[in-house]
């Protein structure tokens, strides 16, 4: 039968044919996942089912970059628990310091995932991989043992929703525009267990960052998966970072969707989620004389290096304002190094800003930027519930880097344009 993107990646894993949206099956996994909070959990059920060793000590993935550098005892801790079972089971991919990234960011750098893989990770937006055209999804940390213990999982096989981008892009408009505007329209219950399968010729024009970038914000619309295809861009990608043996990846004619969706581009202005769900998505002119205490640039959504370049135009030769707390957090140290080569950091620190370490830090309300009550930020992270970045007084918009750069600019929400 025809397949769609997230039916053939999963067919490609189990023994079973794959026949229909709904099916059961199991699966190999090609790598499983998990950080500094869920990992304890994982360990704890690993060894309490009797596991003894990991399936593959090359296929397990341990990133301690929640709330590293350890915030306080309870957090080295949790990493100290971490350290010591990727020791024991002799884990080849254990990060952790100088070596270690906001999770999403680093695993496609180091070609650990890629086109045709099933990742599982106890973090929700292990979906970014599907940028790279993987099935990569997110499980509670009880699955990621089993995972880790077996090297196989289950699954239903997702309905898919297939969405069209079509249009011609407006300035300061990118990937985080765009789903966000797909967020806005369906809810953050839309494609709930769906498969989000993107195509059409914006996302043809689309640079890989760009696509991780819609496929890790798949879950904020309850996605199990955001797909894309694998194209020659993907190959490329995937090549420079040390993989070998991609092919590529798109869904065969004829293959079935539970829905179909066209979107046009074309005079779409810059995207803003307001507090405090991010589909609660207004375009940027809409929203007026919102002061802003904060803004923070990183998180596993847009902390990489086209992001970083992106928040630099903005503010090169200008100053955030005085009342503003602008934060900078490039994803992997490999960014980091990257864009303090680049110049990037002389810009932002001209602009005032903080820059800090490889880490998610503020984006779950971890460290290095927590919100007091009545207080409000701008952010390119990718959840803005109440109480996600500290008080639950205070509000959280989520934006591109241009926007958010614009506004610590401008001490409010603001399109770039009108700078």
């Amino acid at each position: 039968m025809s397949h769609n993107l997230a039916e053939k990646i999963l067919q490609a894993h189990t023994d079973e044919e794959i026949t229909r949206a709904g099916q059961i099956v199991t699966c190999r996994v090609s790598l499983v996942l998990a950080n500094d909070i869920t990992a304890p959990l994982a360990i704890k059920s690993f060894k309490g089912m009797g596991a003894t060793r990991v399936f593959d000590k090359d296929k397990v993935a341990l990133v301690c970059d929640h709330f590293t550098p350890n915030k306080d005892i309870d957090s080295a801790e949790q990493v100290k628990v971490v350290r010591e079972f990727a020791r024991e089971m002799n884990v080849t991919h254990y990060y952790e310091g100088g070596d270690c990234g906001v999770e999403h960011a680093l695993l496609p750098e180091l070609g650990l995932v890629g086109p045709r893989d099933i990742v599982v990770g106890a973090d929700s937006h292990t979906c970014t991989y599907g940028g790279l055209g993987a099935f990569a999804t997110g499980m509670g940390s009880t699955d990621i043992a089993g995972a880790m213990a077996l090297g196989e999982t289950w699954f239903k096989v997702p309905p898919t929703i297939r969405v069209e981008y079509e249009g011609v892009l407006e300035p300061f408009v990118g990937a985080k525009d765009l789903i966000l505007h797909l967020i806005g329209r369906i809810g953050v219950s839309g494609a709930l267990y769906r498969a989000l399968e993107f195509g059409g010729p914006v996302i043809d024009n689309l640079s890989i960052e760009g696509r991780m970038t819609m496929a890790n914000m798949a879950i904020e619309a309850g996605g199990k998966v955001g797909l894309f295809p694998a194209d020659a861009k993907t190959l490329a990608y995937c090549a420079a970072h040390g993989r070998t043996g991609d092919k590529a990846l798109k869904a065969d004619p004829g293959a079935v969707y539970e829905q179909e969706l066209s979107l046009s581009v074309t005079g779409m202005s810059p995207q803003v989620a307001c507090p405090h769900l991010p589909d609660n998505v207004r375009p940027v002119d809409e929203l007026t004389n919102l002061r802003v205490d904060q803004a923070v640039i990183g998180s596993c959504t847009n902390g990489r290096i086209e992001d970083l370049r992106e928040a630099a135009a903005i503010l090169k030769g200008r100053k955030a304002h005085k009342n503003v707390r602008l934060i900078v957090l490039p994803a992997t140290p490999k960014i980091w190094r990257q864009a303090m080569d680049e110049g990037l950091f002389s810009i932002f620190m001209d602009a005032g800003a903080v820059v800090g370490p490889p880490t998610c830090g503020p984006c779950l309300g971890g460290h290095m930027g927590i919100l007091a009550g009545g207080e409000r930020c701008i952010a390119t992270t990718n959840r803005n519930f109440r109480g996600r970045m500290g008080s639950l007084q205070s509000e959280v918009y989520l934006s591109s880097p241009a926007v958010a750069a614009a506004s610590a600019i401008a001490g409010e929400i603001i399109n770039p344009a009108k700078l």
